[in-house]
């Protein structure tokens, strides 16, 4: 990296990228007509910043002055209102094909204004066979100003024809230090608490914003962090994961709620039903998709919660292993140093390394095939039980 793309990648849209110094120079370059291409492919841990990246790349295309930060067409593709930048977001299960090819579709339109004609597409890891190959053929058949931009946790979730046809932008976990700096300079929050906020997070950016921002959220996750030092007996094992399930689920209802409320209100504007009194024939098919989309949703969302929590055990046995070998690490849950300790003294870090296999195969029983989380979650709190009791 020069100095020229250094001091490029420092300031305007490239600001809101935490901790990716080396993707912010090569997404400016590029910008800057260094190395541009029709494909992206934005890979990185979950919380890194991939949509952030891209999205501030659009920015950057947009922009007369490669991504300023100041210009009307900074401003309006950060604020997601750019006519000719559309980010497709996801609250399903999958990105089906019907969907993609509306994309394609609108893909193969000049752009509104004199660039480029953008397409982030979040979570193209969900997208399904027959989305793949849709999107395929518009990849690899591209128009002259048409950019997509695909976001996956790693290369092997897109599929090989697709990822062999796009630059690859690799994202890392953000440091604790560069995650607090991003909070004291972008929330306002005092240090300390952007520190602790940084720490809990473990690199993702969006959840610590959270933990900085919301007492009720940094109150939820001392409940789970509290938990391994509980389980101590089969009841406990059991409590734990009703009371995981039920928070989890409440939380996740307070986030879809508002928007589900929105959405009814909107279709009902839309059919006349609040004017006219009455429901057209066409309401009741319309009303009944709608529902079974919200229910999709809610259901994602429920375990996008779960799988936060279950990371959040994990931080603490880890917690332990390191405290159990004397490694020179700052602990993730330094607020619990005693429960750390505890668990350190009273499990071997085999033990522990065990547990956090456990919290993992929960991970993939919900996500990959479909366990209902209690289930799941039970089986996986009898797997973390201490030992004859042995965290007392």
């Amino acid at each position: 990296m020069n100095a020229v793309e250094a001091s490029a990648a420092t300031g305007g849209v490239w600001s809101h990228l935490v901790g990716q110094p080396r993707a912010a120079a090569a997404l400016a370059a590029a910008a800057d007509g260094h190395g541009m291409t029709h494909a992206w492919l934005f890979t990185g841990p979950p919380g890194s910043g991939r949509s952030n990246a891209a999205v501030a790349f659009a920015a950057a295309l947009q922009c007369e002055r490669a991504g300023c930060g100041e210009c009307h067409a900074c401003h309006t593709v950060l604020a997601g209102t750019h006519a000719d930048v559309s980010v497709i977001r996801t609250e399903k299960l999958s990105i089906g094909v019907d969907e993609v090819r509306d994309l394609v579709r609108r893909a193969a339109l000049a752009p509104v204004g004199r660039r480029w004609q953008v397409l982030v597409v979040e979570d193209a890891d969900r997208l399904t066979d027959q989305a793949c190959n849709a999107l395929l053929k518009a990849i690899e058949e591209p128009t002259d100003r048409t950019v997509w931009m695909l976001c996956a946790p790693t290369v092997e979730d897109v599929l090989q024809t697709i990822r062999s046809r796009c630059r690859l932008v690799t994202l890392t976990t953000p440091t604790a230090a560069d995650v607090t700096d991003f909070l004291v300079r972008t929330e306002g929050v005092d240090a300390s608490l952007a520190a602790s906020a940084a720490r809990a997070s473990q690199g993702h950016i969006g959840r610590a914003r959270a933990l900085a921002r919301d007492e009720a959220t940094r109150n939820r996750r001392r409940e789970v962090v509290a938990l391994p030092a509980r389980l101590t007996s089969l009841g406990d094992c059991m409590n734990a994961a009703a009371n995981l399930n039920d928070v989890t689920k409440e939380e996740a209802a307070a986030i879809t709620s508002a928007l589900d409320e929105r959405e009814k209100r909107d279709l009902d504007a839309s059919y006349g039903v609040v004017e006219r009194g009455r429901r057209p024939r066409e309401y009741a098919p319309a009303l009944a998709a709608m529902e079974k989309a919200q229910k999709t949703r809610a259901k994602r969302r429920h375990l996008d919660v779960v799988d936060r929590g279950l990371m959040d055990l994990v931080s603490v046995y880890r917690d332990a292993i390191a405290v159990a070998a004397d490694a020179r690490v700052a602990l993730v849950n330094e607020e619990i140093r005693p429960d750390v300790e505890l668990l350190a003294r009273t499990s071997s870090p085999e033990l522990n390394l065990r547990r956090i296999a456990s919290i993992f195969e929960a991970r993939e029983q919900m996500l990959e095939y479909n366990v209902p989380v209690s289930l799941a979650l039970e089986s996986m709190m009898l797997a973390l039980k201490a030992p004859g009791g042995a965290a007392r």
